[in-house]
């Protein structure tokens, strides 16, 4: 029985040596530490020889207890073999115990199988594997809010268009939480047009074309309209597979609205620009022109006079007559949109303006019309000059008859407006404020968006040829302008049109009518005038008026010639051009004042290119005649002329 307790216990030894030695060799293996270890190779080989140890016990007991009784068992080779198996036992244990002295192990608690060195390798393998595993964190992290907190809209949408992921910037942009629109279709964000796009967008990522960048128009959850500029990128997992899309949108909103007021801006600009260039020239042009006008106007008006008792040749003259009005009109629209003739200002009342106007369209506009003026309930007055908004309505109820040649519906009306100087629409803007507003709308054919943005181009005109001069709203242009006002134009095809025009509201009193002259002007009793222009023909003129007026008219042709005749002759009125070379006729009345002061000056011009007046507004106490004029127009602002200087006088005696 003892034998075979013997017998079992080796075998067992055996056995859990040989596992133990597996258990160590197996992982140092697989790890390639086998002949770098060697603290564990050597344990191993400690359980090896131990193993093979007790083999040989087990071994040895198992042979005597199956031998004959009379068999003696003792036998060289066994009893050898085992006896240097010790030994090498013995020298693998002497091995490890070098090793474990050297190494400094089995003092420690799990410290049996892995040298010092490798220990500290192992534990900078994982100090340097948990920061970077924080840092991945932390970057993550931070990532995570730069999405979430990005003033963009980062959203994800699968292949299919479905929505995977949307961050605080696309709730703000778009007005949609992310519970509303998560596992949603992206169509949400889009009108029919937009689901249109994504839809071709979807495709070409789905084509593999890469990131790629484009604007749109989406909606918002409030149903208001957003301009976006996306970024759209395909998602791949690592086999190169399409998983997904991320766009990136940005609201270009604002961006789009500034760039379009810029352009507005420039346009403006440049238009200004054209008109001013234009405007150099067409106040040369008109100088001259203006001229010749009044020398046929007057010569004409001699005829008539001279031809009373020949009929036929007085009707011809009128029609010379009608031509020069028709000319002298065609000159002053020019000058008007230009912004080259000199304006007289006063305060204006525009109900009685509408009704002014109403009176003169009503006998001439034609039945076909139906004609409504609507004043304001309360009086309403601007600072400008009557004659220019008289013409300002005229030509804007003209161009209204036209458009409607079956006849419909004119309206003019006067009222006030609040401006909060943002909009887009008007030309040119206006700072905020309460302006008068003048309106004049009509039911006729309507302007096309392209007609209505060059209407107020000089000579531009869709009217037949003979029908229009192009002139009459670059002249209404024109006149707001230099009133300090803006013009707004609302057109559809089919439906209408209104202009409305705003000017900065006067805070003074309207002035009174002046007093119809009389019939005839008086006479000049000998007083002397000093006639100076430059156009020849013309100053003969004047000088004939004049002097068959009971004047005495002297004539120079420039200022230096003028000067020589005051100082010998002097003048009871200087009557001068404006513009001259050389000597213009403000200068020479500053010079003829300095040696008389008081000296009545009367100046007359077709063009006098801001030469009497800040922005050719005529500055107060100046008086003024525009050319060309009749001999009976001219006659009748000498008197006045005259008059007023002579009032000046007795008041400062009293």
């Amino acid at each position: 029985m003892p034998d075979q307790m013997f017998l079992l216990a080796n075998l067992v030894i055996m056995a859990a040596y040989v596992a133990v030695m597996v258990s160590i060799v197996v992982p140092l293996t697989r790890a390639r530490q086998l002949w770098s270890n060697k603290l564990a190779t050597a344990t191993a080989m400690i359980f090896f020889s131990c193993a093979v140890g007790h083999g040989f016990h087990a071994a040895m007991t198992f042979r005597m207890m199956t031998a004959p009784p009379d068999h003696h068992l003792s036998s060289p080779g066994w009893s050898w073999g085992s006896a240097l198996w010790d030994v090498c036992t013995a020298a693998v244990g002497v091995y490890y115990w070098s090793l474990r002295r050297g190494y400094g192990v089995l003092m420690q608690t799990g410290a049996m199988y892995v040298d010092p060195w490798g220990q500290r390798r192992l534990d900078e393998a994982e100090t340097r594997e948990q920061a970077a595993q924080e840092m991945a964190a932390a970057h993550q992290a931070t990532l995570a809010t730069v999405v979430a907190d990005s003033a963009d809209a980062i959203i994800g949408v699968t292949p299919q268009g479905v929505i995977t992921a949307w961050n605080g910037g696309a709730e703000r942009i778009f007005g949609y939480a992310a519970s509303e629109v998560l596992a949603g279709p992206a169509t949400v964000l889009a009108d029919a047009d937009g689901a249109g796009q994504q839809t071709e967008m979807l495709a070409r990522i789905l084509s593999g074309e890469g990131s790629f960048s484009y604007e749109g128009r989406r909606v918002r959850k409030d149903g208001s309209p957003v301009e976006v500029a996306f970024t759209v990128t395909p998602v791949k997992d690592q086999a190169g597979t399409m998983i997904g899309v991320s766009v990136i949108g940005r609201d270009v909103t604002a961006a789009k609205e500034t760039a379009e007021r810029e352009r507005i801006v420039q346009e403006r600009t440049d238009q200004a620009k054209r008109m001013e260039s234009l405007g150099n020239l067409a106040g040369g042009v008109a100088h001259d022109f203006n001229n010749i006008l009044a020398i046929i106007a007057n010569y004409t008006d001699f005829v008539i006079a001279e031809t009373r008792d020949q009929p036929h040749v007085q009707a011809d003259l009128e029609h010379v007559r009608t031509a020069v009005e028709r000319a002298t009109s065609l000159t002053r629209q020019l000058l008007t949109f230009t912004r080259g003739d000199t304006v007289q200002l006063r305060d204006v009342d525009l109900n009685a303006a509408v009704a002014e106007v109403h009176s003169v369209l009503d006998r001439t506009i034609g039945v076909h019309i139906t004609l409504i003026a609507v004043p304001t309930a309360e009086p309403l007055s601007i600072h400008a000059d009557p004659g220019q908004i008289h013409q300002i309505l005229l030509n804007l109820a003209l161009n209204a008859r036209d458009a409607m040649p079956d006849g419909g519906t004119l309206v003019l009306e006067a009222g006030l407006a609040d401006v909060d100087g943002q909009e887009l629409n008007m030309q040119p803007p206006l700072p905020a404020g309460r302006y008068a507003r003048l309106s004049v709308s009509d039911t006729g054919e309507g302007m096309s968006p392209e007609v209505a943005a060059r209407i107020f181009e000089p000579f531009f005109t869709t009217k037949p040829r003979g029908r229009g001069t192009g002139l009459g709203l670059a002249t209404v242009y024109g006149i707001v302008t230099e009133a300090g006002g803006s013009i707004n134009v609302y057109s559809d095809l089919g439906v209408g049109t209104t202009f409305r025009i705003y000017l900065p509201v006067s805070t003074g009193s309207v002035a009174a009518p002046s007093p119809v002259r009389k019939a005839e002007p008086p006479r000049g009793a000998g007083r002397i005038v000093l006639v100076v222009e430059d156009e020849v023909p013309l100053a003969r003129i004047v000088a004939r008026i004049l002097n068959d007026a009971g004047y005495l008219a002297l004539t120079a042709n420039d200022g230096a010639e003028a000067l020589r005749l005051f100082e010998t002759h002097g003048c009871d009125l200087l009557l001068t051009d404006v513009i001259m070379p050389e000597v213009t006729g403000p200068r020479l009345a500053e010079l003829t004042r300095a040696q008389r002061p008081g000296l009545p000056v009367l100046f007359m011009s077709g063009y006098s290119n801001g030469l009497l007046g800040t922005t050719h507004v005529l500055d107060e106490g100046i008086a003024f005649i525009e050319k060309p004029f009749t001999g009976r127009d001219l006659l009748h602002k000498v008197a006045d002329t005259l008059h007023r200087t002579d009032m000046t006088i007795v008041m400062g005696d009293r």
